[in-house]
């Protein structure tokens, strides 16, 4: 057998820039470059061998914040619909722990990202070495075990052979549709730089085909079954469709059916609102037409959808629906709701399902009720967005449906948390499957800067926005310098209004006073956040860190602002404050107890009302 003495380190570069993932005949990167911040635990080790053997081969990129770069490369993955990703390093110590919320931000999302934290000594001769916890319980724990419950897969590589088994493990978890999230392999410090004898074959190149599985036939005839005998049947189109490049097949299920649709926050764009089954968002930030239509329905056909309990609705949202029917290549979200299990990919699927229920389709009632609930949701989409009168901040609502209807048809739109997922959720307007980008299997606040950049390496050929509230861009703003820094030009859309809003409108409207959300100077004789509301230049901020700053005063100016962001080469970000007061009803209902004891009479209203909503939460088992 051919080897090569090599270091634990350099074998791993060289095994890295061999690793391919194919669908459909087309092969491509797995791991397509390195995010790293080095420190004493990666620099001699993981950071010698890529100056070594990385090159153009496995390029190495230089974020700002280890959180940010594992939001970059989980960005990249789902622009590129799981068919790549990208390895993200750090040091051994915070650097390493830095990364854990993005590894849970990964894994929520079935999303693949590759971590290579450098660990404590194998050897434990410097025991305890710089920035080591010591855990008395024992000597082989480091916080690295912090990754195991945010990770798919999760390893300690204490010898270079180990990482003859493990590098292979890590790749095929990585391109496995069903299991995929992040995969942590921990690189002891001394191992790192260790030499073995490597055998030559694992340098070869490695392909992990996506095959496209459809499910069991007689589970295929029994959906069939349940869909002919549905009065009211729904679909919920979530991420699944888009990752399995399906949304021409939903279309043509849709309207060889007739069978009405509605979408998650992954889901969003499977199918376009302007299409006559196009009912928009469902949920706790869905439509008025998706909620009506969801609340009657008798069937429901959940497409590539782990339905989170904002997709339910808390589990109030399908009162009437007797049976769920599930397609998903993940067994485990193919069975929740006690659904139907047709576990295979979906545009495979829904192929299958089309042919099955040829020549059927709802009754022209239903048609019509679909119709009339999309009209009733148009015109409250008119009121909701439009125009403030001349010298009033503008909302935020009529900000999205600007912003969306200036940015190019082919742009991208990333954001996460806060209020604007929400009100996203439920106002934008797909004009492609790929124009909206929301993590929300997280709601990782400090992920849309970072998503841009991500989303921008996957595709330099479109204008990626940010789109983001204060509180965010507070949290996690660093990877504007590196967007400047690789010349990947993103436009960040920053909305101020001064605080955790989402979260203040949820704290007084379930009876709470004011307290701890926005933005102010301390009241030294209250003891409270209640002063003046704090003077922070953004714009400043965002020029300082590279960015040309567009600042925004009303909605002419906005527009003008979103123009000439356009023209510009490099990095942007357009400043404007919304109007915190004027916000976005809901059509739905979302459980977040209320004290059940409590002296003040608000409170005890709202548990009230609690109490009543709760009755309505289904169980589906």
């Amino acid at each position: 057998m051919k080897t090569t003495r090599i270091t634990m380190a350099g074998a791993l570069v060289r095994f890295l820039q061999n690793q391919y993932i194919a669908r459909d005949g087309v092969e491509h990167r797995l791991i397509e470059g390195v995010f790293g911040i080095f420190g004493h635990g990666n620099v001699t080790g993981l950071g010698q061998a890529l100056e070594e053997y990385g090159g153009k081969a496995l390029p190495f990129y230089q974020p700002k914040n280890e959180q940010a770069m594992v939001h970059a490369a989980v960005a990249f993955a789902k622009t590129r619909q799981r068919l790549g990703t990208f390895a993200c390093t750090t040091s051994v110590g915070p650097g390493a722990t830095n990364m854990v919320t993005g590894a849970a931000t990964a894994t929520t999302n079935r999303l693949p990202v590759l971590l290579l934290p450098g660990d404590i000594f194998a050897n434990r001769r410097p025991d305890p070495v710089l920035q080591q916890l010591e855990y008395p319980g024992s000597r082989d724990v480091s916080v690295n075990d912090c990754f195991r419950p945010v990770s798919r897969y999760w390893d300690r590589l204490n010898r270079p052979e180990q990482l003859l088994a493990a590098g292979p493990e890590a790749m095929r978890v990585l391109a496995d549709a069903a299991e995929t999230g992040a995969v942590t392999l921990c690189m002891p410090e001394d191992v790192q730089a260790e030499a073995f004898d490597c055998p030559d074959s694992f340098f070869e190149k490695r392909v992990y085909t996506l095959y496209r599985t459809a499910p069991a036939r007689e589970a295929v005839a029994e959906a069939a079954r349940l869909l002919r005998e549905a009065r009211r049947p729904l679909i919920i189109a979530g991420g699944g469709v888009h990752y399995s490049d399906a949304c021409d097949a939903l279309r043509v299920f849709a309207e060889a059916t007739g069978i009405p649709v509605c979408v998650t926050q992954a889901g969003k764009g499977a199918l376009l609102e302007s299409h006559a089954q196009g009912l928009g968002a469902v949920g706790v930030t869905g439509t008025s037409a998706a909620n009506e239509i969801a609340v009657e329905a008798d069937v429901i056909l959940c497409l590539g959808t782990r339905l989170s309990d904002f997709t339910t609705a808390s589990k109030t949202q399908f009162t009437k629906a007797t049976k769920f029917i599930a397609v998903n290549v993940n067994g485990a979200d193919a069975h929740k709701h006690g659904a139907l299990p047709l576990v295979g990919d979906a545009r495979e699927s829904l192929a299958v399902l089309t042919a099955t229920l040829k020549g059927h389709r709802v009754s022209e009632n239903y048609g019509s009720a679909v119709q009339e609930a999309r009209t009733r949701w148009e015109k409250l989409y008119e009121d909701i967005t439009k125009a403030v009168p001349a010298g009033s901040k503008i909302s935020q609502a009529r900000v999205i449906r600007v912003v969306n209807e200036i940015v190019p048809a082919d742009a991208t739109v990333v954001h996460a948390a806060g209020g604007l997922p929400g009100d996203l959720h439920k106002l934008w307007k797909n004009r492609n499957a790929t124009d909206y980008h929301s993590e929300y299997a997280y709601s990782c606040m400090g992920y849309e800067i970072a998503g841009a950049l991500g989303a921008k390496f996957a595709a330099p050929q479109r204008e990626i926005y940010a789109f983001l509230g204060d509180g965010s861009y507070l949290m996690l703003n660093h990877e504007i310098v590196t967007s400047v820094q690789e010349g990947r030009k993103i436009t960040v859309l920053l909305l101020n209004n001064f605080g955790y809003q989402c979260i203040h409108n949820l704290q007084r409207g379930s009876g709470s006073e004011s307290f701890g959300n926005e933005f102010r100077m301390r009241d030294e004789s209250k003891g409270r956040l209640v002063g003046e509301k704090l003077a922070v230049d953004f714009a400043a901020n965002a020029r300082s860190l590279g960015a040309k700053v567009f600042v925004a005063a009303d909605e002419a100016e906005l527009k003008a602002a979103l123009e000439n962001a356009r023209k510009e080469k490099g990095t942007c970000l357009i400043y404007m404050e919304t109007d915190p007061t004027i916000g976005v009803p809901g059509f739905s209902w979302w459980d977040v107890p209320v004290a059940e004891v409590s002296g003040q009479a608000k409170a005890q209203a709202a548990r009230k009302n609690y109490d009543e909503k709760i009755k309505s939460w289904r169980y589906h088992y």
